[in-house]
């Protein structure tokens, strides 16, 4: 079934994608949960790779730095449904309904088992999206309030997700860029998800490694990227994304000047070493 309004309705939205879709750099203000109809979902963060299959329902904290790609199959587009929790209807919602707090944050995601419950609640949602009107504000927080309910009684441990409000804290500077230098972000960002404020951020960073924030990324990423392409001889369309580059032209430029030859040389100079 084509959906030709599949958009935001209130907290709510439908993706559907004929062509392969990567969506770069993925960091959610609000917690989401998806639940994917047709095609495969991939979802890569910290050098971990998972695989969403139709019928299967992921719950992706806020702050959950990744990538995420959605993939069509069998000549269908890729179809999925998201909610979005605003953070006030959480807190009312647990406020109503208490449990004992885990008080260390939940790290990753959590991936659904499946139920009949689950599944008929996104199939509700399913009209929606065939409407031209904006979703009623009331209607919207109901069945937002009855997705926390059936998550509440099929899945309890999904209130560790949602029911967490915590803003990043100081983490370990040298830890985090090596693990998450890959993502294209400002330093706003980097220095948001370290608990920082960005001159704190700079002074840190400069302080650790001994040169800005932005040659050290740079240095880093293509340094990845010729690992690639060289060792595991990828191409370079293929990994400019995966390497922090927001286009191929862009990366290119940068490879040449850094390296002295582009990038489309390297097979070509590994092949004449091995004849030599």
């Amino acid at each position: 079934m084509e959906y030709p309004n599949a958009n935001l309705k209130g907290s709510m939205f439908m993706s559907c994608k004929r062509e392969k879709h990567y969506s770069g750099e993925l960091m959610l203000d609000q917690h989401a949960f998806v639940y994917i109809y047709a095609g495969t979902m991939e979802f890569v963060y910290a050098d971990q790779r998972h695989t969403f299959l139709p019928g299967e329902a992921v719950i992706i904290p806020r702050h959950q730095l990744g990538r995420l790609s959605k993939i069509p199959a069998n000549d269908q587009p890729f179809t999925s449904v998201s909610i979005l929790f605003p953070e006030e209807l959480l807190r009312e919602f647990y406020t109503e309904h208490p449990a004992k707090q885990i008080m260390e944050k939940w790290t990753g995601h959590l991936k659904m088992k499946h139920h009949l419950l689950m599944e008929s609640l996104f199939n509700s949602l399913l009209p929606y999206f065939e409407m031209h009107e904006e979703l009623p504000a009331d209607l919207r927080d109901l069945k937002i309030r009855e997705t926390l309910t059936v998550l509440n009684s099929i899945a309890p441990e999904a209130r560790h997700i949602l029911n967490s409000f915590h803003e990043p804290g100081k983490l370990d500077l040298t830890s985090f860029m090596e693990q998450n230098f890959i993502y294209n972000l400002p330093l706003e960002k980097f220095a948001y998800l370290t608990g920082r404020s960005l001159s704190a951020f700079k002074k840190d960073f400069k302080a650790i490694f001994k040169t800005t924030p932005g040659r050290w990324l740079t240095t880093k990423r293509l340094e990845r990227a010729h690992y690639q392409i060289a060792v595991q001889k990828k191409k370079p369309s293929d990994i400019y994304l995966d390497t922090g580059f927001e286009n191929l032209s862009h990366f290119s430029h940068a490879f040449k000047k850094n390296f002295g030859y582009p990038p489309t040389e390297i097979r070509s100079n590994t092949a004449a070493g091995k004849a030599l």
